[in-house]
């Protein structure tokens, strides 16, 4: 999952302004195929990143991405841990911290790295898993309080109690399409188990384990319904946090996915499609496997489509249509480089993606500490200068 920090937050809770009313249709059309003004465009920053385009470009301390380029949407969390609870702090040095979260995930943060380390777990055998009782998914904390939780708090930084789930999306409604996020089973059990736990189980007991994600994907549908009661009238759409595949595949057989896991995401996309909102399920690595199973599912769009794993939504577009869009797709290797003729040709050669609606532009993951804040400005002007419909995209248009 890519990480994202929410700064600058207007207090506002008016009337929403008419420039946020023609993101939510810009939205709303890019995903029902129809081309709107322009493309849409967000991502998600690290905040390292953040930190360092605020340094280059001058800005202060408290200059947000989102706000600075009026991007279009932005996605919140939820509190989704299993287990409502402080973290439990094992370790503390100025230079890392060692905490149990509610997932039990036993979680090294090193200040100065990019991204945590699970060095353990609390569920730790299949008969304690499948004891496990979490807390009421329709808690009203998980929503209406502040506190720890793992997505929010354990990522490329670190945060202790965070704002209430609510507080942040009112405060995010005045300015952009907002979308909610919930996890469904296979990213729960990378948080609450770990991976090779998750894989070795599922392959040695297929039918306990087929129990359990029964009753997690249970769980986690009946969040999200928590979830659309709680925030409903000031959500747009809903992300689905789902990674099951890896640079070459998905982790486990197609079928067993289909088996298992596909019947919990259609539920929550289907449940949120009923409420309104759109869904943008996302899932890092080479999905081709399954593509054709989330259009099935009815998925408005997927993200991130990772480069470096095989996806090409340009491709990918040729391939499947108008059936379902891409959010994301742009390299973010090449942001990295810094190098402008290469990443020009990269962004115009990814909107041939938008033509006829269908995509919203980000990076293939999520802006990294690597991307210099001059090379993400430059970006921004990029799309915007080149992503008015009708696409003029000169020599980089692929028909």
């Amino acid at each position: 999952m890519g990480m994202f920090e929410f700064t600058g937050n207007d207090p506002n809770q008016g009337n929403r302004k008419a420039d946020t009313l023609k993101k939510v249709e810009r939205m709303k059309k890019t995903l029902r195929h129809e081309e709107p003004d322009r493309v849409p465009i967000s991502d998600f920053f690290w905040g390292g990143f953040t930190n360092r385009w605020r340094e280059e470009l001058g800005l202060p301390d408290d200059a947000s991405p989102y706000y600075h380029y009026d991007l279009d949407w932005i996605c919140t969390v939820p509190n989704m841990d299993p287990w409502i609870r402080q973290f439990e702090t094992l370790e503390e040095t100025s230079r890392q911290v060692v905490v149990k979260t509610g997932y039990g995930a036993i979680m090294r943060k090193v200040f100065d790295c990019p991204m945590p380390e699970f060095i353990g777990w609390e569920t730790d055998t299949l008969e304690k898993l499948e004891a496990a009782e979490f807390d009421d998914p329709a808690d009203r904390r998980r929503f209406y309080s502040a506190g720890d939780n793992q997505i929010a708090g354990v990522g490329d930084g670190f945060e202790r109690n965070s704002p209430p789930w609510i507080e942040t999306v009112q405060s995010l409604w005045p300015d952009f399409a907002v979308y909610g996020s919930i996890t469904e089973c296979s990213e729960c059990m990378t948080r609450l188990i770990g991976p090779q736990n998750h894989m070795m189980w599922l392959a040695m007991e297929p039918e306990r384990m087929g129990k359990v994600l029964r009753r997690v994907g249970q769980f986690y549908l009946d969040s999200v319904k928590a979830a659309i009661e709680a925030g409903g009238q000031w959500l747009d759409g809903f992300v689905i946090w789902g990674d099951v595949a890896y640079k070459k595949s998905t982790f486990m057989h197609p079928d067993v996915w289909r088996e298992h896991y596909k019947p919990w995401v259609k539920a929550i996309s289907d449940h949120a499609h009923a409420n309104g909102l759109d869904v943008i399920y996302h899932g890092c690595g080479n999905v081709d496997a399954i593509f054709e199973d989330y259009i099935d599912i009815g998925i408005d769009a997927y993200n991130p489509m990772e480069v470096k794993a095989g996806m090409d939504a340009v491709e990918l577009r040729r391939k499947y249509g108008h059936k379902i869009g891409f959010c994301g797709n742009s390299d973010i290797q090449v942001w990295e480089t810094g190098d402008r003729e290469a990443i020009r040709r990269e962004v115009l050669r990814k909107l041939n993606a938008a033509k006829g609606g269908g995509y919203i532009f980000q990076s293939d993951h999520s802006v990294s500490s690597s991307v210099s804040g001059k090379t993400y400005d430059y970006i921004v002007k990029l799309v915007r200068e080149y992503g008015d419909y009708p696409l003029e995209l000169g020599e980089y248009d692929e028909g």
